[in-house]
């Protein structure tokens, strides 16, 4: 069986990265309290840059490295491995924390921590060692699992097995966090047998034949790195590769656990523009001349519906950290009904979280009144945000398997987005 340590000569072999190891030590998080209290203080750090960031498009690298060296990369590694195995209920916290500060910023680490959720349901002993301790140690994983618009098989990104070695060939887009990787994991399918198989294999990002190109244009999520990642030919190690098929093929948490991490971030986006609303109304907003009022904050409709946002807010992180509960419960025993009941929580959870954002993006600026839409505020990215990352997955296929499963009992299928 393949060790760590030729996992490791394998990587070495590989030239400089485009985005350097950190080359200080990485402080390792220990517990679920640690985590949110480092996470609050990176939260305060990049919040104040959040707009011009966003307005000027400027990737956000020295926020990434300080990211890093924060520890909280880490945050879900298994404590047998050395890590905190923060609850799930912890980690979406840490994501709301973080989007409501930035919500460009927030989407970064999703597929980091998803990856590490299928290296933990499917990796051999040897790759969680190997990966586990280079995240340890503040790298980071991004993404390309989206296909640039291929549904054909040969014209999909292939894992080429061949007797002189593997290779990945194709195309890929909305790879967010890939610019700022130190490794892509890759759904690449393969050929067993009669059968294609979808493995996600772990590229380094500096591995020749590997082009990342920032060329995400979206109106929201402006600086996710969200772009494309084309493979020509490149060459990876068998010991890279872990199943992605066969962990569908019985049931696992790796489709809660993503989909809860993306109700998370829509919750904190909304977050964020409850948090920015608030003190425009008390400092600049007028109240409506039919009120009667003093002031906008005390404007009794106006009230009504910031009580309204406030509500749904709270209802979302409520479902959120109810159909966190189920993650963990089936991460502890995976069975069909476990990880039904948590896909359906999250589920749940993700049609409340994408409302109350879009909601709160939309309320601030018909509460706020007409001063907040001048650029310089730079409030319409809470909005562009959520309406962008919202649209990852269809919500109108979230009340399908809801109610599918309330009505006839049946359980939502297996798969990455469910």
């Amino acid at each position: 069986m393949t060790n760590a340590s030729t996992l490791a000569s394998a990587f070495a072999a590989t030239q400089p990265d485009p985005a350097p190891a950190p080359q200080q030590p990485v402080p390792v998080i220990v517990d679920d309290r640690q985590a949110l209290e480092v996470a609050r203080e990176f939260a305060r750090s990049i919040a104040a840059g959040a707009r011009e960031r966003d307005q000027s498009r400027a990737l956000p690298w020295r926020e990434v490295t300080q990211f890093s060296q924060s520890g909280l990369w880490g945050i879900t590694v298994p404590r047998e491995y050395g890590g905190a195995e923060v609850s799930t209920g912890t980690l979406t916290q840490v994501v709301s924390l973080i989007a409501a500060a930035d919500g460009n910023f927030g989407h970064i680490p999703q597929n980091h921590y998803y990856s590490l959720e299928v290296l933990r349901v499917g990796g051999t002993y040897e790759q969680k060692r190997f990966f586990y301790d280079r995240v340890l140690r503040g790298e980071r994983l991004g993404n390309a699992l989206a296909e640039v618009g291929h549904r054909d098989f040969k014209r999909r990104t292939q894992l080429v097995r061949e007797p002189g070695g593997w290779f990945v060939e194709g195309e890929k887009f909305y790879c967010t966090g890939a610019i700022y990787a130190h490794w892509i994991p890759t759904l690449a399918l393969a050929q067993d047998g009669e059968q294609a198989s979808a493995y996600l294999v772990f590229v380094p990002r500096n591995a020749p034949g590997v082009t990342v190109t920032d060329d995400w244009d979206g109106f929201g999520q402006r600086v996710t790195g969200s772009g494309s990642v084309k493979f020509t030919r490149v060459r990876v190690e068998p010991e890279w590769v872990v199943p992605f098929t066969a962990s569908f093929e019985r049931p696992t948490t790796i489709g809660p656990f993503a989909q809860i991490i993306h109700a998370a971030l829509d919750a904190g986006i909304g977050h964020g523009a409850l948090q920015a609303t608030l003190p425009f109304i008390r400092e600049h907003a007028r109240p409506w001349i039919d009120s009667g009022a003093a002031s906008a904050a005390q404007d009794p409709l106006l009230l009504e519906q910031v009580g309204n946002v406030h509500l749904r807010l709270r209802a979302a992180d409520a479902l959120i950290a109810r159909a966190a509960l189920a993650v963990d419960a089936a991460q502890r025993e995976q069975n069909e009904d476990s990880v039904a009941a948590a896909s359906v929580a999250v589920a749940q959870a993700k049609v409340l979280s994408t409302s109350a954002s879009l909601l709160a993006g939309t309320k601030l600026f018909e509460l706020a009144g007409t001063g907040a839409t001048l650029a310089g505020q730079g409030y319409d990215r809470f909005w562009r945000n959520a309406r962008t990352h919202t649209l990852h997955d269809p919500v109108r296929w979230k009340y399908h398997a809801v109610g599918n499963y309330v009505l006839n009992g049946v359980r939502p299928p297996r798969h990455g987005a469910i």
